[in-house]
C-alpha cells in the first residue's frame, strides 16, 4: 500500500496488503501493530522520511528516524524493511535520493522505495529496489 494511510483504515490494510509504504506516526504503527497481531499476519514497512520537510507531505522528519525506527523496531517489532521518500518538486531529486539513501544505510536496511515515473532511473542508481511507475504505465492523470 502507499499513500496516506489513517489509523481507521489500518484495519483494512493490513487485511490487504503485505506491504506498507508509508508508515509516517506513532499512532499508526501501534495501530497497525494490534491488527497484524489480530489477524497473525506480518507485513513488511517502510518509513516515510519527509526529507524536505514539507509541511504538506507527511513523513517522519530527519531527526526524529532514528527514535521512531527504533521504536517501531525494537519496542513493537514491526519488520522495517526500509525507507519510502517522496522528494520535493524543486528539480534536484538526486540530492534527496543520495541523502535518503544514505539514511536507509545507516539503518542497515535493504529495501528503498523511492522514485518515480520521471525519476525513477535516478531513484535505482542511488539504490531505490522499489519504484512507483504508475503514470508510464497507465498514462497521466486528468486534471479536473
Amino acid at each position: 500500500m502507499i499513500g496516506k494511510l489513517q489509523s481507521n483504515k489500518a484495519k483494512d490494510a493490513v487485511k490487504l496488503f503485505d506491504y506498507i509504504h508509508s508508515l509516517d506516526n506513532q499512532k499508526l504503527a501501534d495501530t497497525l501493530v494490534k491488527h497484524q497481531n489480530n489477524f497473525q499476519k506480518k507485513l513488511k514497512y517502510f518509513i516515510q522520511v519527509n526529507i524536505g520537510n514539507e509541511i504538506q507531505k507527511s513523513g517522519i522528519p530527519v531527526n526524529e528516524l532514528d527514535p521512531f525506527y527504533n521504536y517501531c523496531k525494537n519496542e513493537i517489532n514491526l519488520d522495517i524493511v526500509g525507507l519510502m521518500l517522496i522528494p520535493p518538486n524543486d528539480n534536484d531529486t538526486i540530492k534527496y535520493f543520495k541523502s535518503c539513501q544514505l539514511l536507509n544505510n545507516s539503518l542497515a536496511l535493504n529495501e528503498l522505495s523511492m522514485g518515480m515515473s520521471a525519476d525513477y532511473i535516478d531513484a535505482i542508481k542511488h539504490g531505490a529496489t522499489f519504484v512507483r511507475v504508475g503514470s508510464s504505465i497507465f498514462g497521466s492523470r486528468l486534471q479536473p
